[in-house]
């Protein structure tokens, strides 16, 4: 008899398995008071208004109160959000959020002013203002602050832009809203005959089934839902390009991408430079999917055969312990101060670990200056790939951990383009460790196989993505509307370039650009692309150099964003203004493509 699984709701889920939140708030009647508290304090903002000609002293104290009631706000927002992703169904975490995205609304209309009149005073006085002993605590916001004096409008202008806030992350509310609570994918056999529930959480598990019939059926199950919703997920998303068109217009910006690269002080050759050398690699590419077909002795191959193991029969099943002792063993390299650190988190409660009933899908790290460096996982023990997602999403709190421990508030949160760095580097320490103990060739075989497929997944398949997003906001910088049929167009063009003319594209892959998260951040993904580059450098560099190589790369983890991007991985050791990290990960590919083949004999379907 076949037996069905179904998600467990969020109150059958043992306690152990959950993160505490006490670190930031005991529970939600202690949030309660302290949002209270602090939404009282939005209005004395007003007594600052006018103030900053009086000298640094009067600017100071504005800087200080701004920066301190920041500081409690990420407190309460962090909260909120974690407590809406355990079930996103759950309405009263809904209603929290939403009171503290509606305060904070208000506040940063009651804030707005602060820019525009900073930028107000002239060139000589901001001058005086930098050096002044009164704001050094500031000088490197201020610094940072004075680049946007071409993008800052007047004081109605900024209330007006500021007063639009909350309703500028409505179109991302849409999107997950509808994908993580709405669509339902219903029950899907797999190859034990077991019926279970098909998820965002469990898509992975059937993608990786030995039995096709069970990867072609889940994938086309999984589709058919956003084939039915896909007019709704077009408009949302086309909601979203527009707003970012509308904000980077409003604010004197070229387009999207150099408003989005700005912020990072990143040359929009760095994305270009990102692109084309992925799109030189291209036959390497082929060539793999090639190798698969081949080796898994398929007649043809399409993206759900793209996921499997080619030795799919390999048990790496791994309990969550044993993918904490993995994880922990393999950064010994990094010291015993940072895996100590680690393993007490992960074995104690920074992480939330299972799937449940409305859980948010996939996974990520939200660390805070004032709490623990919480991660989100939908862990699966038969799936190789959580246990890499494991030790990325470490990677980002163990960054948040040392920021927060070393840098001011002022300046402890790193930007998206090291924090990708940082995960992806721990990725390739357990890549590495697991690597050097295999025990057989097809135990090796096995993890150089899933080691290409985490390039493909990060560099190649982010940088199609990336190019997808330049594509989709030029069209609408342009004038064009983003149609369902224009967004399956222009992403259908990308497959193809990206998989090759002897690879099978279904109809339903198209759909792939409506489902993506990450597209409701503008520019974000190509910063994946660009981490694991940076990585495997990185990587290499620590695991072959001694106590000097090493130090560099923990003071990267503790730099926070006190110096711009790519200043801080300059000083780690890796310069991404060359094209040569990219084109160095990418070599990196060809070579275990090439091992890979050498290992595997043809294998049956």
């Amino acid at each position: 008899m076949s037996k069905t699984k179904r998600l467990p709701t969020r109150s059958q889920v043992k306690a152990a398995d959950t993160w505490d939140l006490a670190s930031l708030f005991k529970n939600d009647a202690e949030w309660e008071r302290a949002f209270d508290a602090w939404e009282k304090q939005i209005p004395r903002y007003e007594k600052f208004r006018g103030t900053f000609g009086d000298g640094p002293a009067a600017l100071a104290k504005c800087l200080a109160f701004d920066s301190d009631f920041d500081r409690a706000g990420e407190r309460l927002g962090t909260y909120a959000h974690l407590k809406t992703t355990e079930d996103m169904a759950d309405s009263r975490y809904q209603r929290m959020l939403g009171r503290y995205e509606h305060a904070a609304t208000l506040a940063a209309e009651a804030a707005s002013f602060i820019r525009p009149e900073i930028l107000s005073l002239s060139a000589k006085t901001l001058k005086e203002y930098v050096e002044a002993k009164a704001l050094q605590r500031f000088r490197l916001q201020l610094e940072r602050l004075i680049r946007y004096k071409p993008h800052t409008l007047g004081p109605g202008e900024e209330k007006l832009l500021a007063m639009q806030h909350e309703m500028a992350g409505a179109a991302g509310r849409v999107f997950r809203q509808l994908t993580d609570a709405d669509l339902k994918f219903g029950m899907c056999r797999n190859e034990k005959g077991e019926s279970v529930e098909l998820s965002h959480a469990t898509f992975s598990s059937f993608l990786r089934s030995p039995s096709r019939a069970v990867r072609r059926r889940a994938f086309h199950q999984y589709y058919d839902q956003f084939k039915l919703h896909e007019n709704s997920l077009a408009a949302a998303y086309s909601s979203s390009v527009q707003k970012d068109v509308y904000y980077a217009k409003a604010r004197g910006y070229p387009s999207v991408r150099e408003a989005s690269l700005f912020h990072d002080n990143v040359p929009v050759d760095v994305y270009d430079n990102l692109i084309a050398a992925v799109r030189g690699k291209m036959p390497a590419v082929y060539r793999y999917f090639e190798l698969r077909r081949k080796k898994m002795r398929l007649r043809d191959i399409h993206h759900y055969d793209t996921y499997v193991p080619i030795l799919s029969e390999l048990d790496t099943r791994h309990t969550w312990k044993q993918a904490v002792d993995a994880v922990v063993t393999s950064l010994e390299p990094l010291g015993n101060g940072y895996c100590s650190v680690l393993a007490d988190g992960l074995n104690g409660r920074w992480c939330d670990r299972y799937p449940n009933q409305g859980k948010r899908s996939g996974a990520f790290s939200s660390g805070s200056y004032d709490g623990w460096p919480y991660i989100l996982m939908n862990y699966q023990p038969d799936v190789l790939d959580h246990v890499f997602t494991l030790a990325h999403e470490a990677g980002h709190s163990m960054h948040s951990h040392y920021s927060a421990k070393h840098q001011p508030y002022e300046s402890y949160n790193y930007t998206i383009f090291v924090a990708e760095v940082a995960s992806t580097f721990n990725e390739q320490l357990l890549s590495r460790h697991l690597l050097e103990r295999a025990k057989s060739d097809k135990e090796r075989a096995y993890l150089i196989n899933r080691e290409i497929d985490s390039i493909r997944g990060t560099i190649i398949r982010q940088t199609m993505f990336a190019e997808f997003e330049k594509i989709s906001h030029a069209l609408v910088e342009a004038g064009e509307p983003l149609t369902v049929e224009t967004l399956k167009t222009e992403h259908g063009k990308l497959l193809a370039d990206y998989f090759g003319p002897d690879f099978i594209v279904d109809e339903e892959l198209k759909l792939e650009c409506l489902r993506i998260p990450h597209f409701y951040s503008a520019f974000y993904v190509y910063k994946y692309a660009t981490g694991l580059s940076a990585a495997i450098a990185l990587s290499e560099r620590v695991l072959t150099g001694g106590k000097t190589e090493l130090g560099d790369y923990l003071s990267f983890l503790q730099g926070g964003c006190s110096k711009w991007p790519l200043d801080l991985l300059r000083d780690a050791g890796v310069d991404m203004a060359s094209p040569a990290p990219v084109e160095t990960a990418l070599s990196y590919f060809e070579r275990l493509v090439a091992e890979l083949d050498e290992l595997l004999p043809p294998l049956a379907a």
